[in-house]
């Protein structure tokens, strides 16, 4: 009976009390070692997250979304809907490298490097402390009747996160449409891109009430990857865990009483502080162990090393450790499932790397005209009409562009000119006729490869259908 009591926090989340209403959460301000490192990484990806979409590579932008018009951008990569395959294969090995580094390292990605937990703890969770002070006086100013202090400083506060989710919203807008395109909406008249304003107008409603009332509970209700890890997870994973084996001991937790011998009288290092609890950006109690809600923030383990410190006893109370490293002492060891992941990351990193470097910057696609036969011209001559069209992946116009017969010897005439242009990440497309003579012809339907020239250079090889007639077979 005792241990299903003991297991009753699961039945709910941590934001919810037990009237089944918004339980809020105020923790207490984080500091020590662990918060210091987790700042600086936060204010890196923090310069790099509002910074990238206005950062170019050969022309193209280093991170681009534009889902409207299928156009992607990687790391300055540039991906068209020809390379959708790609986009997928990359995608498929950012998933399998989260599940592998969630197999070793748990939920550490939401604690340090997610967007969500960065924006929160490092941005508006530190103007809160500066307006609100911390968490006692934000719990007075919580219970507080509306009077004019109260009113200034909601006031305040609700106004620098509404302008800090409206520079998000315009961040996030840029990833979508282009950190040019942005530029220029912003300098222009606002009326003429009613849909852009709306669109801006919608991310930033939706940011702001995020932070401003859903806060943690994107992790714990609405994120995927905190359901995900509970299938990931087993005794060999890294977490952020407490040590109930030298916490409790045989006589459990108690309160510090001073010079007295905890160890030789049965009792745990834990004393039960709760400071652990009230430093939570999600409300739990770490010491309950692995729960859904906590995101390894480290917060617990930089305020319990700080209790431990100032009464003498030795510091890692709570800390990166798996289960079997508390229970039975084992070192972190690769598992049979952990090499599995690692096989097929590395097998799925090697052919995206090697499809990357097999990847045309120019691709060139020669289709017949649907429902035209071919023309018989004199001097036996066979003419059969396409449409073609040429993709320029690169950030420069392609100039004085042909095509030329490379497996038979005929001739290509385009409907316009002979040499066109491809513009620099666009297309160039148009009709054009392809001449072979019947004596060359060894059936009905012929493959004939023909070259795209940029010049006298090649720049691109294509493959087509000729159809001739049945009795030149």
């Amino acid at each position: 009976m005792e241990n299903f009591e003991n297991e009753q926090f699961r039945d709910s989340i941590g934001t919810i009390n037990k009237d089944g209403g918004r339980s809020w959460v105020f923790p207490k301000k984080p500091s020590g070692q662990f918060y210091k490192y987790r700042s600086y990484v936060s204010y890196f990806l923090l310069a790099f997250l509002l910074s990238a979409p206005f950062i170019k590579i050969n022309g193209n932008q280093f991170l681009l979304f534009n889902f409207l018009e299928r156009k992607f951008n990687i790391f300055g990569f540039p991906f068209w809907p020809q390379d959708f395959y790609l986009l997928v294969i990359s995608m498929i090995v950012g998933v399998v490298f989260v599940i592998l580094f969630t197999v070793i390292f748990g939920r550490v990605f939401c604690g340090w490097i997610c967007p969500q937990t960065i924006f929160m703890e490092m941005v508006f969770r530190k103007i809160e402390y500066w307006i609100d002070g911390d968490r006692g006086k934000q719990i007075r100013l919580d219970k507080q009747p509306w009077n004019a202090d109260k009113i200034k400083k909601r006031l305040l506060k609700w106004f620098l996160f509404f302008v800090i989710s409206f520079l998000i919203a315009n961040v996030f807008l840029a990833y979508l449409i282009g950190g040019d395109v942005l530029i220029a909406y912003i300098t222009g008249n606002p009326l003429d891109n009613i849909r852009t304003l709306i669109s801006l107008t919608i991310f930033t409603c939706v940011f702001y009430f995020v932070f401003v009332w859903f806060r943690e509970q994107v992790c714990i209700i609405a994120c995927p990857y905190g359901r995900l890890q509970g299938v990931l997870l087993d005794n060999k994973t890294i977490n952020v865990a407490y040590d109930f084996k030298r916490g409790e001991r045989e006589e459990g937790r108690s309160k510090f009483k001073k010079n007295e011998d905890r160890e030789a009288l049965g009792k745990g290092d834990c004393i039960d502080c709760k400071q652990c609890v009230v430093v939570c950006p999600t409300g739990i109690d770490i010491r309950n162990g692995t729960q859904l809600e906590c995101v390894n923030c480290t917060a617990c383990i930089d305020e319990c090393d700080h209790i431990m410190e100032s009464i003498n006893l030795p510091k890692g109370l709570i800390k990166y450790a798996s289960e079997d490293n508390i229970v039975k002492k084992q070192p972190f060891k690769l598992s049979a499932r952990i090499k599995g992941y690692s096989a097929v990351l590395l097998i799925l990193t090697g052919v995206l790397i090697g499809m990357l470097f097999l990847r045309n910057d120019v691709e060139a696609t020669i289709l017949r005209l649907p429902g035209q036969l071919y023309q018989h011209k004199e001097n036996n001559i066979i003419s059969n009409v396409y449409t073609y069209k040429v993709i320029n992946k690169t950030t420069k116009d392609i100039e004085d562009v042909s095509y030329k017969i490379l497996s038979h010897k005929g001739v290509i005439k385009l409907v316009s000119n002979h040499h066109f242009i491809i513009p620099k990440q666009g297309l160039a497309e148009g009709t054009l006729f392809i001449e072979l003579p019947t004596s060359i012809l060894k059936g009905d339907n012929v493959a004939i490869e023909i070259g795209v020239f940029s010049g006298d250079q090649l720049i691109e090889t294509t493959k087509t259908n000729f159809l001739g007639p049945r009795s030149y077979k």
